[in-house]
């Protein structure tokens, strides 16, 4: 039997197609990757957690590559920013701009319910925060499998991530301070790139009152503005880097 060139040709296509292909968990990684290798870009954060006394508004950031990131949170009415570049790192207060060691240190007896203090609070996570395509593809690790189901990689996240990724933000939290944790992490990718993710965690948490509570966490991170985002650092925060 003769075998059409055009044949031949699709063959060929085929199998090179099927080569390049990645896992699910490759195709995330790659697509952390070609975000982070974009020269800037900016995200939004919404967090919505069930029964927490606070409810922490939406994060805001903005990133160059191989400059600066700025990280934003409105705070009982007050914007906290943060500014980093490299291993550098500050944050504005109503005294100006301080670094970590300068925040005043949250303190017993409610003290978390004072705005200042909680500002203080904010602006210390705010200065560890990454941007997204340096921490959101890390969430990968954490997973049992990632599928591709209609367009999306997802999977159920194992019990130590969902202990770890339930903690986070609890002051003198650890990984093992959560029980019965679980989670889903969602990805989208647009142009080989993520452009969403989605993390769902949930579990057992036992609160400074010694009083142990279910909490429920969803997050979702968008990505915008590739390529197009500017970073504007003010004069003040950049003395305070000394850069």
């Amino acid at each position: 039997m003769k075998i059409s060139p055009h044949a031949i040709l699709v063959a060929g296509l085929i199998a090179a197609t099927s080569l390049q292909a990645g896992t699910p968990k490759e195709d995330v990684a790659a697509a952390a990757k070609k975000l982070a290798d974009q020269p800037s870009y900016s995200w939004l954060t919404t967090t919505e957690v069930e029964g927490a006394q606070f409810r922490p508004g939406p994060t805001t950031g903005k990133t160059e590559k191989g400059g600066f990131t700025i990280v934003s949170q409105e705070v009982q009415d007050t914007s906290v920013v943060a500014v980093r570049k490299g291993e550098k790192a500050v944050v504005k207060t109503p005294a100006g701009w301080k670094t970590a060691d300068e925040l005043p240190q949250p303190g017993g007896g409610g003290g978390g319910q004072d705005p200042a203090v909680r500002a203080a609070m904010t602006g210390r996570r705010l200065l560890n925060a990454k941007a997204p395509a340096d921490e959101i593809g890390g969430y990968a690790d954490k997973v049992k499998e990632l599928k591709l189901a209609d367009g999306v990689i997802w999977g159920e996240l194992t019990e130590e991530g969902a202990k770890e990724l339930v903690s986070v933000g609890r002051r003198g939290g650890g990984g093992n301070a959560a029980k019965d944790a679980k989670g889903t992490v969602k990805y989208w990718i647009k142009d080989g790139m993520l452009s969403k993710v989605e993390l769902k965690v949930s579990g057992k948490i036992t609160g400074r009152d010694g009083e142990e509570r279910n909490m429920n966490r969803n997050t979702v991170i968008e990505i915008k503005n590739i390529g197009s985002t500017h970073v504007e650092v003010a004069d003040d925060a950049r003395k305070k880097l000394g850069i």
